[in-house]
């Protein structure tokens, strides 16, 4: 069985007026599915440059990015687009919650953009609202909840349409230290009882303790793979 994702010498360059800046250079990384990893490094190190590359949020400049044995490097935007929508499910340390929706309709949203008939969806997102301990709150705004609600949320929304990827940014950053425990333990029970593949970008090493495997990452290169 091929990787989940490979990445073979990929390099993400900026050209800053007359500069060029090297934001990757030579990185090889591989995810197998069911894997929970972090991937740690100070700012600025590259980090959430890599986690865009791997959830199609942008493109290497050289080098391959296989995707479930698919060499995805030269596809179209669109096929990237529909990629992303199908198989990658996103968290991140503001929550990105739209303000005007309930919880509930913020985790249809992806299943909308999949053209899931309404009842259909519904009853999923209700489900994994359920499944992340939130279902209660379903239909409050996110003024309306904690932090560590609106995270519970966002990871219902990136965990709705069964994606073969969850890819957390700082999931915990924005939280307090017990609540980002509870956002940590969710995640844990994900992976260990659902075998969901996880990629968490952090610099918080209590949080790397508790991934399987943890990558470390300075000035664009990888220094463990």
């Amino acid at each position: 069985m091929p990787s989940l994702i490979k990445l073979h010498q990929v390099t993400k360059s900026y050209r800053v007026g007359e500069t060029i800046l090297t934001a990757l250079n030579g990185i090889h990384f591989q995810l197998q599915r069911g894997e929970m990893t972090a991937i740690m490094g100070p700012s600025g190190s590259g980090k959430s440059t890599l986690m865009n590359i791997i959830g199609f949020l942008d493109r290497c400049t050289t080098g391959d990015y296989f995707f479930l044995g698919q060499n995805v490097s030269q596809l179209s935007e669109q096929k990237l687009a529909d990629i992303r929508n199908q198989k990658i499910g996103f968290v991140f340390q503001s929550f990105f919650l739209l303000p005007r929706a309930t919880a509930l309709q913020n985790v249809l949203l992806p299943l909308f953009y999949r053209g899931i008939a309404r009842i259909e969806a519904t009853t999923l997102a209700m489900n994994m609202l359920e499944r992340v301990h939130i279902a209660h709150v379903a239909h409050h705004y996110p003024n309306q909840l904690s932090g560590g609600q609106q995270q519970r949320v966002a990871i219902a929304r990136a965990l709705v349409g069964n994606p073969d990827i969850i890819l957390a940014d700082e999931p915990t950053g924005a939280l307090d230290s017990q609540t980002g425990n509870d956002i940590m333990t969710l995640l844990t029970e994900l992976n260990n009882k659902e075998k969901r593949s996880i990629v968490i970008i952090t610099h918080d090493k209590n949080i790397s303790h508790r991934c399987q495997r943890v990558v470390m990452i300075n000035d664009g290169r990888l220094l463990n793979g």
